[in-house]
């Protein structure tokens, strides 16, 4: 009798460890079928395995990948919070420090130096070993004593700038990635850029960015024209022109496509004075085309001289045709400024010149001069026609001049 039970406990043992090694085969099964989904979904772009900072040694570089396969393409947008879940992460805000130079008490008043303070956007677009690089517009950090920057998470940190364009307005700020946390690192993302040059009146956009600096925020609207001469700071540049709300702040901040890619920078507004960060008209907010700047910022991410920006090194206003009919002057551009070891000083301007021709064509606006100026890089010569005063009348002499 004992020996049957002996038996019968044998054969239960026996059952219960057939059960247990089955169940520990269905487990491995489970957990290598969750890893292959996981995988899966990742290389779908339905998942993001960012590794922020895993060094590589590699050169900084835009982020062309494709958009989340989720996010649907449409004619008219309504419903973007799909879009605007996904792209907020890349999306800063940006908190400039300048010090008071003028009015009424000068750059201190009793010791104390005085500082204005600036709201900004920015777009997170790249990043190398050691830092977080954040594209945005060079207005928005030009002349800062102090960089901070905010992310998604309402974290903070100090920013450096790593280069800058005054005549493209385009900077690129770092941020350490030493000096994020793991939370923040987890909750960032790298934008991925579309292609300004495919977009047509009428397309639907998005904009992002920290309005008036209350935070970020969401407007959208169409397309309203490409190519859109638009003359800032007697700068013409071409933009997209838009009809969603931009306000101050907005600046730096991402336009966006239906995909949502950054096709441009969002960077100034028209009011009834001119551009202005605090217009009064609505409806007319403009952007730099990603894809027009795209190689310089490659080149000022990774720090490299921004020779785009050529200039002769000179200040000054246009005379018109008026003008010159009332005071017997040329028609032309009057330089009241040479900056010191510019190639117009090297190449012996003087104030009170009028540079009448550059490269053969008639000066008769400021865009006559630095539509070709702007074509040039650092280091090419340039042939213009000055005016000068030779006692009591002008007379004429061509000169050439190193942009530098």
């Amino acid at each position: 009798m004992s020996d049957d039970i002996k038996d019968a406990e044998i054969i239960e043992e026996k059952k219960k460890g057939k059960s247990k090694s089955l169940r520990l085969i269905i487990g491995i099964f489970v957990i290598l079928i969750g890893v292959a989904v996981l995988v899966s979904l990742n290389n779908m772009g339905l998942l993001k395995i960012d590794k922020i900072n895993l060094p590589t040694g590699k050169k900084a570089e835009l982020n062309y990948t494709e958009t989340s396969s989720k996010i649907k393409e449409g004619i008219y947008i309504t419903d973007v919070s799909e879009v605007v879940e996904e792209v907020m992460p890349s999306i800063v805000a940006i908190t400039s420090k300048t010090l008071v130079k003028n009015g009424n008490f000068g750059p201190s008043f009793f010791g104390e130096e005085q500082y204005s303070e600036g709201a900004g956007s920015g777009i997170i677009v790249s990043k190398n070993d050691t830092e977080l690089l954040i594209l945005t517009n060079n207005h928005v950090i030009e002349g800062a004593e102090e960089l901070s920057v905010q992310f998604v998470n309402e974290k903070s940190v100090d920013a450096k700038v790593k280069g800058t364009s005054e005549r493209r307005d385009v900077a690129v700020i770092a941020v350490k990635i030493s000096d994020l946390d793991n939370a923040t690192i987890e909750s960032i993302k790298i934008a991925t850029l579309g292609n300004s040059s495919e977009l047509k009146v009428g397309n639907g956009i998005i904009a992002i960015g920290n309005a008036l600096g209350y935070g970020q925020s969401v407007t959208t609207g169409v397309v309203s024209a490409v190519n859109r001469e638009v003359t800032i700071d007697n700068i013409t540049t071409k933009m997209i022109q838009i009809d969603a709300a931009i306000n101050g702040g907005n600046s730096g901040g991402a336009l966006l496509n239906s995909k949502g890619e950054v096709v441009g920078i969002n960077s100034a507004k028209y009011s009834s004075g001119g551009s202005s960060t605090s217009a009064s008209i609505e409806g007319m907010g403009f952007a730099i085309p990603i894809s027009d700047v795209k190689d310089l910022i490659t080149s000022l991410m990774n720090g490299e001289e921004d020779k785009s920006d050529a200039t002769m090194g000179i200040e000054g206003y246009m005379i018109t045709e008026e003008q010159a009919s009332a005071y017997n002057m040329p028609v032309g551009f009057y330089i009241s400024k040479i900056v010191e070891n510019s190639g117009a000083d090297k190449a012996n301007l003087e104030i009170g010149n009028i540079i009448t021709e550059i490269e053969g064509k008639k000066v008769e606006s400021f865009s006559d001069l630095t539509n070709i100026i702007y074509d040039k890089k650092k280091g090419d010569k340039v042939k213009i026609k000055i005016s000068y005063i030779s006692g009591r009348k002008y007379k004429e002499k061509e000169v050439e001049v190193t942009l530098s």
